[in-house]
């Protein structure tokens, strides 16, 4: 806790899962609760994005007063760390303690839904980071990934490393993919009306034709017909690097 915060009588806020409510008891407004909140909460980042949202944008939703959210949620930041966590829940987890399931399989199926996530609710990756991180959804994501990576074979002291290589990656293309379905949506384009009007304009203007140039032969050997088959193209090769990188690390003992 900061001096400035210390003076003020506040303490840090750690994590709604940490937090107990202190307004629990008679005269909660009916027809709520935390799951029911938390699933309109859901509903409206994906629709509206996160800039947007607000308590009393959820109440109206909710068709109740402000106050009465706060029946069950102490601030906003509560709200977004409980959808943070609920669309972790929609990802099936792989089992890891299956013998006849090879790690590799299983790390590409946590990657590739771990992307999803982030294309599907492009409000997630700015949240990422911002929380603890220890609601129970995304624990048992944790949970399994240190367990499929353990089955490697790698050092447990390059375990965390392993994991951020992947992660981190796919939270990098899945974060850019999200903005470019987000860019295209707001300009009423699909994703290839929106990547070829940015290309021709790219290509026009001196400052980046050269550049440009300089990549064509790459754009045109990578392949695809479609920004979709573009980039799945290119994140499976990603994702077949970093998989192949752990086993030489492992084969270099």
């Amino acid at each position: 806790m900061t001096t400035s915060g210390r003076r003020a009588g506040k303490t840090a806020r750690t994590s709604v899962w940490l937090e107990g409510r202190t307004r629990r008891g008679r005269g909660q407004p009916s027809g709520l609760d935390r799951e029911r909140i938390t699933a309109v909460t859901v509903r409206l980042l994906d629709a509206e994005g996160l800039d947007a949202f607000s308590m009393r944008r959820l109440a109206a939703e909710l068709k109740v007063t402000a106050m009465s959210v706060y029946w069950y949620v102490d601030t906003k930041d509560d709200l977004l760390e409980l959808a943070l966590d609920a669309v972790f829940g929609e990802m099936r987890l792989p089992d890891p303690q299956t013998a006849d399931q090879d790690w590799r399989d299983q790390l590409r199926d946590l990657a590739t839904q771990y992307r999803r996530l982030l294309t599907d609710h492009p409000w997630v990756s700015p949240l990422t980071g911002r929380f603890l991180g220890i609601g129970p959804n995304t624990l048992e994501f944790s949970r399994v990934t240190q367990r499929v990576v353990r089955r490697t074979g790698i050092p447990e002291h390059r375990i965390a490393s392993a994991i951020a290589a992947v992660f981190q990656f796919v939270y990098g293309y899945g974060t850019l993919e999200a903005h470019l379905n987000t860019r295209s949506a707001a300009l009423g384009m699909t994703r290839d009306e929106y990547f070829r009007h940015a290309m021709a304009v790219a290509t026009e203007a001196p400052t980046t034709a050269g550049v440009l140039e300089e990549s064509k032969a790459i754009m045109e050997a990578r392949g695809g017909d479609t920004v979709a088959e573009m980039m799945e193209r290119d994140f499976t090769y990603a994702l077949d690097l970093l998989v192949a990188g752990i086993e030489a690390m492992v084969e270099r003992g």
